[in-house]
């Protein structure tokens, strides 16, 4: 064999050996004192480029004038906002959410609105859109602990699609029951779980329900003790959520995490507490304003066990550390920022308890 034969194979080895490896000019920035290994590392060819955020359709009005609920009918959330500025708000609305092609009587307004009857709630989009109106405004007067003052809009997540791309359900199980069929929701490549060996269905124990379980697992011995008990199969769930939180924001550990002591917080970056904070918005958005819509959403927007879609970090983030970079849509969208609801703060970094949840905007009813 020549020596160009073996290079060849030595070559080709190589080639498998660093297949699964993430090949490209990388960006690496230093968090902490060198040789602790807190450095992000970025694989440029990874990088989720900016989507182009849409244009206010025209100059936002002020809240001078008539409002809403004096000129139109059946408005019982937005109804306290000038006509004007509501009528902007739902040209904002069609070009964040609306579909682009399709049916052209489903398209824009129609979508949501009968055009024979506008006040009408008979298509389950128009019931759907006001809920997540208050979701949002909930979103940005009382969890700025994570959201800060930058906010979120309906095309934070939407990005021009009626269903965000970005969502989960509760998994039903698959298999036939046995040790060989039945995988347990894990040892399968998924991109929920940044496509590890670990449980990739494990939403529902962090981002849903009052009474989730923590995602954290810290103990100082290799067995769960009495005052610590974390099971095996928590912690794989733990790490597999902790890879989905990694994947959706497009960073390493470190970039909450100090590699020295995973488990402490004086010793964490400030993004920790923030992630701390997006948890519980999360599963505040999820438990109070999704899952009630189960009896209006129709089957195709509905997990296999018949749960609506629902939010995760991957939702907002698609793959950055912030939401469209850090753009905010706020000064265009005032309709989203009521002055009626008080803000709430993180506080310190060290988790206190989390905000509470504000009353829905515009009382009980699910309107906009």
């Amino acid at each position: 064999m020549t020596q160009t034969h073996i290079a060849a194979l030595v070559t080709a080895g190589l080639s498998l050996t660093l297949a699964g490896c993430e090949i490209g000019p990388k960006v690496t920035s230093q968090n902490g004192y060198r040789g602790t290994g807190l450095n992000q590392i970025v694989n440029k060819s990874k990088v989720t480029p900016q989507q182009a955020i849409p244009a206010n359709v025209y100059d936002t009005p002020d809240d001078s004038g008539p409002r809403a609920s004096e000129t139109y009918q059946n408005v019982p959330v937005l109804g306290g906002v000038s006509t004007e500025r509501f009528n902007h708000f739902m040209a904002q609305m069609n070009n964040w959410v609306a579909p682009k092609t399709g049916d052209p009587n489903n398209v824009g307004c129609n979508y949501c609105h009968n055009p024979e009857n506008m006040a009408s709630d008979e298509k389950y989009p128009k019931v759907v859109s006001r809920r997540m109106i208050q979701m949002t405004q909930n979103i940005n007067a009382n969890w700025s602990s994570h959201v800060k003052q930058t906010g979120v809009t309906c095309w934070t997540c939407h990005r021009g699609n009626t269903i965000p791309l970005n969502r989960w359900s509760l998994d039903d199980k698959a298999g036939n029951g046995t040790i060989t069929g039945e995988k347990f929701g894990q040892n399968t490549p998924d991109a929920r779980a940044a496509f590890a060996s670990l449980p990739y269905n494990g939403f529902g124990k962090y981002l849903l329900g009052s009474s989730s379980m923590n995602a954290r697992v810290s103990n100082t011995a290799i067995h769960p003790s009495p005052d610590h008990k974390v099971s095996t199969k928590d912690a794989e769930s733990v790490y597999g959520f902790m890879m989905h939180m990694s994947s959706s924001l497009g960073v390493n550990c470190t970039y909450c995490h100090n590699s020295g002591s995973f488990a402490s917080w004086n010793m964490s970056q400030p993004q920790r507490a923030l992630a701390w904070y997006a948890i519980r918005m999360v599963r505040n958005a999820n438990e109070e304003y999704v899952q009630p819509l189960a009896n209006v959403l129709p089957a195709d927007q509905k997990g296999p066990n018949g749960d609506p879609y629902k939010i995760n970090c991957a939702t907002c983030h698609n793959g950055i550390n912030k939401p469209m970079y850090g753009v905010s849509m706020r000064a265009e969208n005032p309709v989203l920022w009521p002055a009626a609801v008080v803000s709430m703060t993180a506080g310190t970094m060290a988790p206190k308890a989390g905000p509470s949840a504000a009353t829905p905007v515009g009382g009980a009813a699910a309107g906009r």
